[in-house]
């Protein structure tokens, strides 16, 4: 059951998310993506260790330069992991330390989701956090720990892999083992855009904090 919910709020929590996609149409289709390296890696430093993502870029070519687009503008720098389920996924991207409140960070439009791109939701992948409107993906992401058939396409559009851990396995598997605890997030409401605090599960006790993001 946990998992199941879980499907229906990786960007935000499942009160808001039903919320937007009831009262929001589909984003419009992305502009064509830049001309990126097939192989690009980012560097995610954290206070864990650091996680080396190799980027697929010719399966998921709008999604890739959505995320370098965000590395580039140090959009991550400072980020936390907010959300942890073990044996699941760890989330993160979209939340920053200001003080002792954790609160989300400003982004661009959502992209076209690239979920049916072939590629799976299995252990060590990264892919895109959204909410039920498949279109809704801006910054926040999450790396998988299991095997999450569930989230691959056709399933409510799939939830768009766009590369995988290389380096640092042994950092994720240390932040996905860290205890968790029901926290409050300070984030902008989807329909109003007012800030709002609202209860969130699986809050990290210890920040887990993406001290810098950086392509190589």
């Amino acid at each position: 059951m946990k998992r199941q919910l879980s499907l229906i709020s990786l960007a935000i929590f499942a009160v808001l998310a039903s919320c937007k996609a009831d009262k929001e149409p589909s984003n419009p289709a992305a502009t064509p993506a830049p001309a990126v390296a097939k192989s690009s890696k980012v560097r995610l430093k954290t206070n864990k260790g650091d996680i080396v993502i190799e980027l697929d870029s010719e399966k998921a070519p709008v999604t890739v330069a959505n995320f370098l687009s965000y590395v580039n503008q140090k959009h991550y720098d400072g980020t936390v992991f907010h959300r942890v389920i073990d044996g699941f996924m760890i989330q993160g991207g979209g939340f920053a330390l200001d003080g002792n409140k954790l609160v989300e960070k400003e982004t661009g439009k959502g992209i076209v989701n690239e979920g049916k791109n072939g590629l799976k939701n299995s252990i060590g992948t990264i892919a895109m956090a959204r909410t039920n409107d498949p279109n809704s993906a801006t910054s926040q992401f999450f790396i998988n720990v299991a095997d999450n058939d569930m989230l691959n396409f056709p399933s409510n559009g799939g939830y768009a892999v766009f590369g995988k851990v290389v380096e640092g396995m042994e950092v994720v598997n240390k932040i996905k083992g860290v205890s968790t605890t029901t926290g409050m997030l300070t984030m902008r409401h989807p329909v109003t855009g007012e800030k709002i605090e609202a209860p969130a599960g699986d809050v990290p006790t210890e920040n887990m904090v993406i001290e810098s993001a950086k392509a190589e």
